[in-house]
């Protein structure tokens, strides 16, 4: 009777946690929806355009007309080639630069002699643009792949940087009050209050970083080189390939907004605490 008792309870829950999970399912087609609605409809009102004659084919290919070529690159393996050389690139140019920007922030942060010594100098560089700074590095470290990942680097570097600084100084004071009345030691401080604090911070630059990252290996792969996306998008320009050009940009497009899910995805993994304001569904 205990046996049956117990089943009766619990019954009741297993099946309401099937609703649930189909109404979060159902929110998640619906949010993908509602985001392909503008670019499906940018895309027809496109097609429709250029197979009435209104668009210069050259100027700008028909929508079909991208496609097929982006189908001819990807079966050839040239497009496979080409983006896994820029990955490469992106990839360890953001480990560097944004490594080096999360350490410098957490430095920074947590020592106002050393912000009043090294911020200013960093701010500065901040402002440099990616156009004024390769040329130089070219000159100083060659058209090989050093100068392209420190660029890459560089640009990594200052969105981690400032967001980590502003993450560490923002953590409300009342936080260490608590550590104290807890006696928790300088360690347990920084690892269980105010890093955790800083995490919202922190993602957000590295979700600038991995964007600055891929800007950065455009301009590094455009200004000087034989292999990669942006080399495939300079080299199509030069023979006014312009459905190349388009499939160039498609891919830089597709893969940046993958890379940024991911990292928004470990996010919401990571602060699944944070209850913050998602905008009003009803509008």
């Amino acid at each position: 009777m205990q046996f049956s008792a117990e089943k009766a309870v619990i019954s009741p829950l297993i099946h309401k946690k099937n609703p649930v999970k189909k109404r979060g399912l159902s929110i998640q087609t619906t949010n993908v929806l509602l985001g392909l609605i503008l670019p499906i409809a940018l895309l027809l009102i496109w097609e429709i355009a250029g197979a009435m004659g209104k668009l210069n084919p050259i100027l700008l290919p028909r929508p079909s007309e991208i496609w097929r070529e982006l189908v001819s690159l990807t079966a050839s393996g040239e497009l496979a080639k080409h983006l896994g050389i820029s990955a490469w690139r992106a990839l360890l140019g953001f480990l560097i630069g944004g490594g080096l920007g999360l350490a410098a922030g957490l430095w920074v942060g947590f020592s106002y002699k050393t912000e009043r010594l090294l911020d200013p100098s960093l701010q500065m560089l901040r402002t440099l643009p990616h156009l004024a700074i390769a040329p130089l590095f070219i000159l100083w470290f060659g058209f090989g792949e050093t100068s392209k990942i420190l660029l890459i680097a560089k640009g990594s570097f200052f969105p981690l940087y400032v967001n980590t600084f502003l993450g560490i100084r923002s953590v409300d004071n009342k936080l260490f009050d608590v550590g104290r009345v807890l006696q928790f030691s300088k360690w347990q401080m920084v690892s269980k209050l105010i890093i955790p604090a800083s995490l919202p911070n922190i993602f957000l630059g590295i979700r600038l970083s991995v964007g600055i990252a891929w800007l950065g290996l455009v301009v590094a792969e455009m200004m000087g080189s034989s292999s990669g996306v942006g080399y495939l998008i300079n080299d199509a320009r030069s023979f006014s390939l312009t459905t190349v050009v388009f499939v160039g940009i498609i891919v830089f497009a597709v893969v940046g907004k993958l890379s940024d899910s991911l990292v928004k995805l470990l996010e919401s993994r990571l602060l699944r605490w944070q209850d913050s304001y998602r905008g009003d569904k009803g509008s």
